[in-house]
């Protein structure tokens, strides 16, 4: 058995934070759902490096532009195509497992994400035109986002909800999940084949938290926050479950909101290459892997269930985090702030890195 599949038995499901032609055509994509690979998620950052990176592209770039196509238009064709035959890989698993996993991500506009009706009107495009009941689109946890979230829940669209940082992003994009079951249950529609994951991102926190304790000299929080709070969000996402509101739409066939952890590549070279992937194992959980993590975990990583163990030293963590004089509240909504800048940078980025390929060719 391998580590992957150990990790399906503990509940949690292992994606893939990556996605290229190469990937698809090479069968490699084949190979990794054999060993235990659940699904995968993409963003404008992921296809632009596919995309520039790669030749794979060239030919269907060279024949869009012959035809007239715009560079947005090139770019989504590139993307569905890459993202209809992932999910087509991954249907068998979507099967296997009754819609609980063997799902595909693709971001809806990031210049959307203050935008509460552009982004329902962006994501039931992208819907409708990928027509696969194993894709999500990704819509991120601002303030616009919820409402809309709740929308697209409601009309039984899967949503992938992205840059949650904090606790209270989770509990907004809980609460909405639920009440968009609420109003498809209300309408008669079918809750059972809605999915969702909440991707609360963890790398990053200790990125921003690190600076600002070295800039404080507590260095003995240094590596902690991120792993520790991850696992007070994950103690709420408990709490929800045993709710009776939740209750009421299990009763009714509805599936769990699993927890996805997101952003687990480790940045800082100091601390262990999974340290946001083994100290994170647990029941209804996703970690979406980059490559090199992906590998690291092929080759050493420790399947055991972890995020349950030591709440109480980690509320101690934060709790000094706080009587330092460093909000965990206002790191974490600058870094949601900042994603969403850099989500639409990057998305930019791909449309001239596309722009590029397309004059090259």
């Amino acid at each position: 058995m391998s580590r992957i599949q150990e990790l399906a038995r503990l509940g949690q499901s292992v994606w893939l934070d990556y996605i290229s032609r190469s990937l698809i055509k090479t069968g490699e994509l084949q190979s990794f759902i054999g060993e235990g690979l659940g699904g995968i998620t993409s963003n404008p950052t992921i296809f632009e490096k596919a995309i520039a990176g790669s030749p794979d592209y060239d030919d269907d770039i060279r024949r869009f532009s012959a035809g007239g196509k715009p560079v947005m238009e090139i770019y989504e064709a590139l993307a569905v195509d890459d993202i209809t035959r992932a999910a087509d890989l991954l249907r068998p698993v979507h099967e296997d497992t009754r819609g609980a996993d063997g799902y595909v991500s693709l971001e809806a506009n990031p210049k959307l994400a203050y935008d509460t009706e552009g982004t329902i009107a962006e994501v039931r495009r992208l819907w409708k035109r990928l027509s696969r009941p194993n894709v999500m689109i990704k819509v991120p946890a601002t303030a616009a986002g919820i409402p809309a979230i709740e929308r697209l829940t409601a009309e039984g669209i899967n949503v992938n909800i992205t840059l949650i940082f904090s606790l209270s992003h989770y509990e907004a994009v809980a609460r909405a999940y639920m009440g968009g079951l609420e109003k498809l249950a209300s309408a008669g529609g079918p809750v059972e084949k809605v999915a969702s994951v909440a991707s609360f991102f963890v790398s990053r926190i200790d990125t921003a938290v690190d600076r600002e304790l070295e800039a404080k000299g507590v260095t003995e929080l240094r590596g902690r926050i991120a792993v520790d709070y991850s696992k007070i969000v994950y103690s709420r996402f408990r709490d929800f479950l045993s709710s009776p509101r939740w209750k009421r739409l299990a009763e009714r066939g509805a599936g769990v909101q699993r927890l996805l952890w997101g952003s687990t590549g480790t940045k800082n070279p100091a601390y262990s290459d999974l340290l946001y992937v083994d100290g994170l194992i647990g029941p209804d959980t996703v970690n979406t892997m980059p490559p090199a993590t992906l590998d690291a975990f092929r080759d050493h990583g420790r399947p055991a269930v972890t995020v349950t163990e030591g709440l109480a030293d980690a509320r101690g963590r934060l709790a000094r985090l706080e009587a330092s004089g460093i909000s965990i509240g206002g790191i974490t909504q600058k870094l949601q702030d900042e994603g969403v800048a850099a989500f639409a940078r990057s998305f930019e980025s791909l449309l001239k890195s596309v722009a590029g390929k397309q004059k090259q060719l």
